[in-house]
């Protein structure tokens, strides 16, 4: 009986539990799987209409080789890399003060202002890169990286902020309190108790930041024309497709390994910013 009803639970997990998981996985996986088998594909078996687009029969690397050699794609990597970093350490720097800010420090109307702020987060980049452009022109800052570099944070520190004022509110206070009653100030209490406590919120806000701004594409496409300063999302879709030309092997050699340095952020950091979002979402 014991035997019956222990076959019947692990029955009941699998068609629950391991076979949706398994479903999720590959549905997730797919488009991964899809880059690297057209990007290995040669060109003859590319367009091939009678060959299975879901395996290689000969595999090639000339679409790497041609990434590399013949395009700046080692360059729109490095630009990409630099403008989500930067962009991203403004972020949080800004990010971590305004929200312990709004989440200790009792002022008027500071529940109406972080409401304001993450209003400012949901107000599309289709309505803003029009003046975004204008201001960038004014600073003359048009085709370099600081356009990119300044502009990203308008939009990644609002969310930040708003994460991370559930965060600090989740903290206890006695802490805090305590350091403060031994000669601590403030800002002393905020860097030596509270931001160590809001690591897994901090590390949110990065992966968030580091996330949006190596995918973004209205901005970069918009502030940027130089060839040799634009980033991955619009160099391949600006230097891969001519006209009605499109390069697939290409595109999706470089989407393949454009798309590795946030899946290794995820990967290592995916407790942090789970246990992050949660906090923010419950406790804010």
């Amino acid at each position: 009986m014991l035997r019956g009803f222990t076959i019947r639970r692990v029955g009941g997990r699998t068609l629950t539990v391991y076979l949706p998981v398994v479903f999720i996985a590959l549905v997730m996986l797919f488009p991964f799987y899809w880059m690297l088998v057209t990007s290995l594909k040669p060109i003859q078996e590319l367009y091939n209409k009678q060959a299975s687009p879901f395996t290689v029969l000969q595999p090639t690397l000339a679409h790497y080789r041609y990434l590399f050699d013949k395009t700046l794609y080692l360059t729109w990597l490095k630009n990409t890399l630099i403008i989500t970093m930067g962009s991203t350490l403004i972020s949080i720097a800004v990010s971590i003060p305004a929200g312990y800010a709004l989440a200790r420090l009792r002022f008027p109307g500071a529940a109406t202002l972080g409401w304001l702020i993450f209003v400012t987060y949901l107000v599309p980049p289709t309505l803003l890169f029009i003046p975004m452009m204008q201001l960038v022109s004014a600073l003359g800052l048009t085709d370099t990286i600081w356009a990119l570099i300044l502009v990203y944070p308008t939009f990644l520190t609002p969310f930040g902020t708003w994460l991370l004022t559930g965060y600090f509110r989740a903290i206890p206070r006695d802490m805090e309190e305590c350091a403060l009653v031994d000669g601590c100030t403030k800002t002393g209490a905020m860097v030596r108790i509270a931001m160590p406590l809001a690591i897994p919120g901090i590390l949110s806000v990065f992966i968030f930041a580091f996330t949006l701004s190596w995918n973004e594409f209205i901005y970069a496409l918009t502030l940027v024309s130089d060839a040799s300063l634009k980033t991955v999302p619009v160099a391949v879709q600006a230097e891969l497709i001519m006209a009605d030309a499109h390069m697939w092997g290409e595109i999706m050699a470089a989407g393949l390994l454009g798309s590795i340095p946030v899946a290794l952020i995820y990967s290592f950091f995916v407790d942090y910013f789970v246990a992050g979002m949660t906090a923010g979402a419950v406790k804010g």
